[in-house]
């Protein structure tokens, strides 16, 4: 009523007139189906349940025949994800969340080869305490990055770990705080510090948004292995500072910088012990430019910083990705990462994507990747999806100076299943 003129109201009031009896018999039918609704839900316990299964057929073309897409052989098909959530509505304060996970791999001989990829990945309770404070109790994500927009795909610099533990939230207006105790384990914990890998976890995150426009803050993680078998400093503590800013609705600056303290046992120590990494981004929606959304993003990552995801790849650890090469050193890596996708319509889409790693270390060659892909979303719970990935490590200097060689290739073919 506040942003309408007049004449707006008064075609509005024009509209519920004409069309009252409608209007009213939608009323009924809706009431009627809250109630079945309800009905059925008491039924189950309250229990909600939805679900993604995802399939990939993936045919690789390897002139360096590693196989960095497709890890078992040229061609493949996996199961490439199954997520089942559940979550219930415990009280007015209390709310249940479980993701039981599955995937990545494929059926292997007896068709049972990803068992040991069977695990609860998320299981947590979330409760309201006394002055209005947060509480999260149990296996939960850390992924502050994505909290706030800060990658796409696969590409946080630090974060998107789980954690067992506590994490307590509370705002002031327009300062938000989150402070996280948990113990990671080595499959938890991704930066994988140490073999036998028992650390204690704590995370602070301060975000403050004075307006819709504009928002700023800073997060520490503080990871002090605590192993009885391990000697040494294998402790790991990364700081970081991240601003963004709306110009319009459709376009936003952002970025983020992170400094990281490594215990001196840590490889990669004794090169540099205070490794930094930043990145910032261009994000402009397709409601500005039309055709297209456009992501354009520029880091530096110095070789010794422990992230904690395979970046700047179309699929995590199962495709090639300009990421691979990272070699120990006093260097630093710079990339150039650009997506770009188009929504036709509600049925149609296609995308464009590049990426340039430049590792700054003489005898490792710089690495490009491009992208191109169509999806179609066939009703609103399946979406099929095309697309050719292709990853040129180039040549070293010598042998044995990078990893991954030559060109990596793939065709692949998605089907993917919301439920």
């Amino acid at each position: 009523m506040e942003k309408a003129s007049r004449q707006d109201v008064e075609i509005m009031k024009r509209l519920m007139l004409e069309f009252k009896d409608e209007l009213d018999a939608l009323g009924v039918k809706v009431d009627q189906l809250d109630k079945r609704v309800a009905k059925l839900e008491d039924g189950i316990g309250g229990w909600r349940i939805r679900g993604i299964f995802r399939f990939d057929a993936k045919f690789g073309d390897s002139d360096s025949e590693t196989y960095a897409y497709n890890r078992g052989g040229k061609n493949e098909f996996t199961k490439e994800r199954f997520r089942l959530f559940l979550t219930k509505q415990i009280d007015e304060n209390t709310f249940f969340t479980a993701q039981y996970r599955t995937g990545d791999n494929a059926a292997g001989g007896d068709g049972r080869a990803d068992q040991q990829h069977m695990r609860w990945s998320h299981l947590f309770v979330d409760t309201k305490l006394p002055y209005d404070i947060g509480l999260r109790v149990g296996r939960f994500a850390v992924d502050f990055e994505d909290n706030y927009g800060l990658y796409t795909d696969d590409d946080a610099l630090f974060g998107d770990f789980r954690t067992d533990g506590f994490q307590l939230t509370k705002s002031w207006g327009m300062l938000n705080a989150t402070a996280i105790v948990g113990r990671n384990d080595m499959h938890d914990n991704t930066t994988d510090l140490d073999p036998r890998g028992t650390h204690m976890t704590y995370v602070l995150d301060l975000n403050v948004r004075p307006n819709e426009r504009f928002f700023v803050g800073a997060t520490g993680y503080w990871g002090l292995e605590d192993s009885a078998v391990t000697d040494g400093d294998w402790d790991l503590n990364t700081y970081a500072i991240y601003a963004g800013f709306a110009f319009t609705p459709a376009v936003q600056l952002k970025g983020i910088y992170y400094m990281q303290d490594l215990g001196a046992d840590l490889p990669g120590a004794a090169i540099e012990d205070s490794p930094k990494a930043w990145k910032a981004i261009l994000d402009v929606k397709q409601d500005l430019l039309k055709f297209t959304d456009l992501w354009i993003e520029y880091s530096q990552v110095d070789n010794t910083f422990y992230d904690t995801a395979p970046r700047y790849g179309i699929g995590g650890n199962n495709y090639a990705s300009i990421n691979d090469n990272v070699p120990m050193s006093d260097g630093t890596t710079k990339y150039i990462f650009a997506r770009a996708k188009q929504q036709w319509n509600d049925k149609w889409s296609t995308f464009l994507r590049y990426g340039q790693a430049d590792y700054d270390t003489w005898g490792v060659d710089d690495a490009q990747e491009w992208g191109v892909g169509v999806g179609y979303q066939y009703t609103p719970a399946i979406y099929f999806e095309l697309m050719y990935d292709t990853v040129d490590y180039g040549t070293p200097a010598f042998v044995g100076g990078q990893n991954m060689v030559d060109k990596e290739s793939v065709f692949r073919f998605r089907t993917n299943v919301s439920f």
